[in-house]
């Protein structure tokens, strides 16, 4: 059950706010639709409940706020907008990664994949889905921790009809076994066909909170729709009519050879077409939008189907050949949405059916599994309804094949599959989850090896180079890194990776149900330096490893031998290439963007450092001399087994100017990260 109270978010500037304290409740088992044009809220309604975006007001999840949940994504599933994934990402690699994130097998994957028909398309990039197939794949994400509440923006937009009805099915089915739904809707006549409850928006404000036959009966406007070669004349006939008996009835003319009459019934329509003599070819109660205008939706569905045909059919041949026979049936009760009688009780009716026949494998499957852990038994009545549920399919295997064969097409895109099994066992929370889940983040797209290989391609070439035209130490020559550039490309390289691995968190937010849109977690912090420590470790090694080899290779043994104080130098380059990749990963988090991140670390020798030795060089009344020699002599000399030669190092490394301002900044970096994550928490 979901409970928002008083939501309200933060106003802009003049401008009023663009959410109002907005009240409602969805309940446990029923879908509940937030309705409103563009502009009245509904998003940021949301984000608000989510904990996405500031403002005031609170909102309960079965009785906790998300920020007292321990897992958040593991209680709401969660679908805004387009699926938030790196577009070179493949469509198993990144329900993979959630995995890893939220700590569930890796195996979910797979499942959840086979449950919405995707199967097929699990090595395909992100940036390759269609429409259908992108709302497929987000619709698994918010299903892939078994929760108990999914909350949808407007899942069914720019999808074909028989494409809503399956996310309506999948959702019914959700209900079905105690779960909340609670989605987001332009559309009147959507939110009266598929949800229980409509909360209808304007402008911020809650302007009714309605059941939806109330709303259907209240809100839309009910119209009876003709179709007749003589449309114009039958119009003009039934508005004489009208003002000869005093009725308000009012006639629209559609495209082609429609009519929408508005305030009669089609007992009158008919009447009157028969003492006219006029031939009608459709006469059926609908119910309308609020206004007129509202009678091309069935056209424009009609060319979206044609057009979503071939996408849908190439994602439905992962799906079970023996539920052919009971799409079939489910797409012969389900029909149009217009009726003979009034058109919202036996629309709901047909949705109803809809979802209890999708949902009666699922219901089978769990009855047999209640004995796992965290299931529970099914009531007599629900077993019951079971077998009822049936009865369809039993019909649907006496189908003629001629018949059986001409919906087969149709039968394939409207089968509604099972919802994924329930997860019996949590497991328990592990230190090591958000290593896997950076791991299988930095593992899934080529950027990091591509970017590795255009570094030490860079690196061999700069070093070659160097050695010909001659100056040069060996240790930069080694290095690949000439005394004009601030920094050699290792290191240059090992602050883009850093960067990139806060920065793509915040391009792509596939942690925002978890974590918000600014995932300042001191675990996935750890987890990022972690991983970026070892990548520029890797890339330092190889880059010394590559030039060196080059340098042999161009000119021999003279240029690649290995320098007396290899150890001091080899701590050097390990601590300024770590030290550069660390202040991308800093630089990331703190500012959210890849480019500051980058530049943060290209400012540390370009900035940082002439500043450091202005102020250390800079006029003063006491100096600092001989500061080095007595760091020595109270500390190196009371290691033991020879360790003051690490501390050396260290101390040379830190003792150099890029060293120095480097650890400033890294310090400076880290405080700034600590600090905005504390205040975030007491917030």
């Amino acid at each position: 059950m979901i409970q928002a109270i008083g939501l309200t978010s933060d106003p802009r500037k003049d401008l009023p706010p663009a959410v109002d304290d907005v009240s409602f409740e969805a309940r446990a088992g029923r879908v509940t639709a937030l309705l409103g044009g563009p502009g009245a809220g509904k998003t940021t309604v949301l984000r608000l409940m989510l904990e996405l975006q500031r403002g005031r007001g609170v909102t309960y999840f079965r009785g906790r706020p998300l920020h007292r949940i321990a897992h958040p994504s593991r209680e709401v599933g969660v679908l805004l907008g387009d699926v938030p994934g790196h577009p070179a990402r493949t469509v198993r690699g990144h329900l993979r990664m959630l995995c890893a994130a939220a700590g569930v097998p890796a195996r979910r994957a797979d499942e959840v994949l086979e449950v919405v028909g995707l199967v097929s398309l699990r090595d395909e990039r992100l940036s390759t889905l269609s429409r259908g197939m992108d709302r497929r794949l987000g619709l698994a994400c918010a299903l892939l921790t078994d929760p108990h509440t999914l909350v949808l923006d407007d899942p069914t937009s720019g999808l074909s009809t028989r494409e809503k009805r399956w996310m309506h099915g999948m959702l019914r089915a959700h209900v079905a076994h105690g779960g909340t739904v609670l989605l987001t809707t332009p559309d009147p006549k959507e939110a009266a066909r598929t949800a229980d409850q409509v909360v209808t928006l304007e402008r911020g404000r809650v302007v009714a909170d309605q059941e939806a036959a109330d709303f259907a009966r209240t809100r839309l406007r009910p119209r009876v729709a003709v179709r007749t070669p003589h449309a114009p004349r039958l119009a003009t006939l039934l508005t004489k009519e009208a003002r000869a008996t005093h009725r308000s009835v009012e006639v629209v003319r559609e495209s082609g050879n429609r009519l929408s009459v508005y305030g009669s019934t089609c007992a009158d329509v008919g009447e009157t077409a028969f003492r006219n003599g006029i031939p009608v070819h459709q006469l059926a109660d609908e119910v309308g939008d609020m206004g007129p205008r509202a009678s091309t939706t069935a056209d424009r569905s009609a060319d979206e189907a044609r057009a979503d045909v071939a996408p849908q059919r190439k994602a439905a041949v992962s799906r079970p050949e023996g539920s052919r026979e009971q799409a079939a049936t489910r797409a012969r009760s389900g029909g149009p949405t217009r009726t003979t009688g009034t058109g919202t009780a036996t629309s709901s009716a047909t949705e109803s059916a809809t979802s209890s026949t999708a949902s009666a494998p699922v219901r089978k499957r769990r009855q047999r599994s209640a004995t796992a852990p965290g299931t529970e038994a099914r009531t007599p009545q629900a077993r019951s309804g079971d077998r009822q549920r049936t009865e369809p399919e039993a019909e649907a295997s006496d189908t003629t094949p001629r018949r059986r064969a001409a919906e087969a097409p149709s039968a394939e895109l409207d089968a509604l599959p099972e919802l994924p099994p329930p997860i019996s066992v949590r497991p328990a929370p592990s230190p090591l989850r958000p290593l896997r889940y950076e791991l299988r983040r930095a593992a899934g797209v080529g950027t990091g090896f591509v970017t590795c290989g255009a570094v030490l391609l860079v690196s061999a070439i700069t070093a070659v180079l160097l050695a010909r035209v001659g100056h040069t130490p060996r240790p930069r020559l080694m290095a690949g890194w000439p005394q004009q550039l601030p920094l050699p490309p290792a290191a240059l390289g090992a602050g883009l990776l850093g960067a990139l691995a806060f920065g793509d968190e915040f391009r792509h937010p596939a942690l925002a149900a978890d974590r918000g849109t600014v995932p300042r977690r001191l675990g996935l912090l750890a987890a990022k330096l972690l991983v970026t420590t070892a990548t520029a470790l890797l890339l330092a090694v190889l880059t010394l490893g590559c030039d060196i080899e080059m340098l042999y290779l161009v000119y021999g043994r003279e240029l690649a031998e290995v320098p007396s104080d290899w150890l001091s130098l080899t701590a050097s380059w390990f601590g300024l290439v770590v030290g550069c990749a660390w202040a991308g990963v800093l630089a990331a988090g703190l500012f959210r963007s890849t480019t500051a991140g980058l530049a943060a670390v290209v400012a540390v020798p370009v900035a940082v450092v002439p500043v450091v030795q202005k102020v250390v060089e800079g006029p003063s009344v006491r100096t600092a001399a001989g500061f080095p020699l007595r760091i020595r002599e109270l500390l190196l000399n009371q290691w033991p087994f020879g360790g003051e030669r690490y501390v050396e190092a260290a101390a040379r490394l830190i003792a150099q100017p890029v060293g120095g301002a480097l650890t400033l900044s890294l310090a400076a970096l880290l405080g700034a990260f600590l600090f905005t994550t504390l205040r975030g928490k007491v917030r």
